[in-house]
């Protein structure tokens, strides 16, 4: 990985240091591989615009998603998820570094093969209002899409329409409404009916349930888990809090200020993080138990702008004493493996490990 303007990497690990994420690391059968993807925004100033500096909005990312699981990407706000998964499907561009979908490089794709990985590779929108037209009712939001891509016509369209509605938990009458005749769950619901109409096998969830009641996310997760087992679908599941991702994903990746800080297993990142980061924000998880008491993490400050990146580490202006020295601030921990399939970004041994 090449290293970022903040310093040089470092590469003499502490001794539980292993393999950093290369492409020998992902399994041969990933559906979605992704190796130092960037994405800057240019800063322009004055009179002409010239481009005095960058945003660092993704800076260096590497991560995989296997074929029928989920890898949720987690962090706070601004840290870079939501690029990170709308770059992969090129609704943002141009980007740097390599992503492959099933063996085809993405940002190689022409016009013909980009329309072929549409109906491969869907999204479904944070905001669940937004995302639809306001002026169409639901069943032509729906026939629009099949019409498009030329996957039904006629009555098959009309009942491809009702067997989309019927998967997602709404009635067929339900094609005939506009979407302010919706509750905030409901038109969730009809953004993922649409992301499905055209049978994808890769959806990145951009935070689709941030927008919700907790209890409505509830029945949102476990219709997007139903829908996984039933379809073999895979999902890139993005969100800020990290116990939703807990309940959805098989993998997590831990995102902080435009870099993957953390990666692994699910059990292994909740069980046993390696990354002061990935325990902040694990411990600001609320717990059921009113009795069961919890220790909170209090982070100093705010999330360094990823236009001023600081040097070395980018958590060290927040990491907690004493974990951070004088290495954390001049030197860029590579993500090296921890344990087995279990990466992260630190220069320091954990001690609670």
């Amino acid at each position: 990985m090449m290293p970022p303007a903040g310093g040089p990497v470092r590469t003499d690990l502490p001794p539980a240091g292993g393999r950093a994420v290369d492409d020998t690391t992902a399994p041969p059968d990933a559906l979605l591989e992704v190796r130092d993807l960037r994405k800057h925004f240019p800063v322009r100033r004055g009179l002409f615009a010239r481009t005095v500096g960058a945003v660092r909005a993704v800076d260096g990312v590497s991560f995989w998603v296997e074929r029928g699981r989920t890898l949720g990407l987690v962090g706070e706000s601004g840290s870079g998820k939501t690029t990170t998964g709308r770059t992969l499907l090129r609704l943002i561009e141009p980007p740097a570094g390599r992503a492959r979908f099933a063996g085809q490089d993405i940002f190689a794709m022409d016009r013909r093969q980009l329309r072929q990985l549409r109906r491969r590779a869907q999204i479904v929108f944070q905001d669940p209002y937004g995302s639809l037209d306001p002026r169409m009712t639901v069943g032509d939001m729906l026939r629009e899409v099949l019409q498009v891509h030329r996957l039904a016509a006629g009555r098959a369209r009309e009942a491809r329409v009702r067997q989309l509605l019927d998967i997602v938990g709404l009635s067929p009458r339900h094609a005939e409404r506009y979407p302010h005749e919706f509750s905030g769950g409901q038109r969730q619901r009809i953004g993922i009916a649409r992301a499905l109409s055209v049978q994808p096998e890769f959806i990145v969830c951009d935070e689709p349930v941030s927008a919700l009641d907790v209890s409505v996310q509830a029945q949102v997760l476990n219709l997007l888990r139903d829908l996984q087992r039933e379809l073999k679908l895979s999902y890139l599941f993005i969100a800020h809090d990290l116990g939703v991702v807990e309940h959805i994903s098989h993998d997590i990746a831990v995102m902080y200020l435009g870099r993957i800080v953390e990666l692994g297993r699910a059990a292994q990142v909740i069980g046993t993080p390696c990354h002061p980061y990935t325990r902040a924000l694990l411990s600001s998880v609320p717990t059921p138990d009113p009795v069961q008491a919890r220790a909170r993490i209090v982070l100093s400050g705010d999330m360094p702008s990823p236009a001023q990146p600081p040097s070395g580490s980018p958590f060290h202006p927040r990491c907690p004493p004493p974990r951070k020295d004088a290495d954390c601030v001049r030197l860029v921990p590579p993500l090296a493996e921890r344990a087995p399939g279990h990466f992260a970004a630190c220069i320091k041994e954990p001690a609670w490990r």
